[in-house]
């Protein structure tokens, strides 16, 4: 049986901001919800690129050597490996990180 996956559901085994959950597998990679409250910690990952989809709130991405990109409900963003980054939410917010899933959710 294919397994469904109900977001919702996701964001209740959130204990604490900054945490990520595995929501989902697909070959190499693994999606992940987190949420996100304040701001993080620059960081980069030397290897892989970074994808971001807000599904719940609003979030900045501040980019080194790039403008910084704010996203809102529904909208995503790919972080170019090497890029350093730090999200920060505007709001407490709920967001999907699609990301090998070799990746270090803390970055180098």
């Amino acid at each position: 049986m294919i397994p469904l996956i109900n977001l919702e559901a996701k964001i209740r085994e959130i204990n604490k901001p900054w945490s990520p959950i595995e929501v989902a597998r697909v070959n190499d990679q693994v999606i992940r919800m987190a949420l996100l409250e304040g701001d993080y910690h620059w960081h980069k990952h030397t290897n892989e690129d970074e994808l971001f989809y807000v599904y719940r709130g609003s979030i900045v991405v501040q980019l080194k050597g790039h403008p910084d990109i704010t996203l809102h409900d529904g909208e995503m963003a790919v972080i170019p490996k090497g890029v350093e980054h730090c999200p920060k939410s505007l709001e407490p917010s709920y967001v999907l990180m699609f990301e090998p899933s070799v990746l270090k959710s803390r970055g180098d």
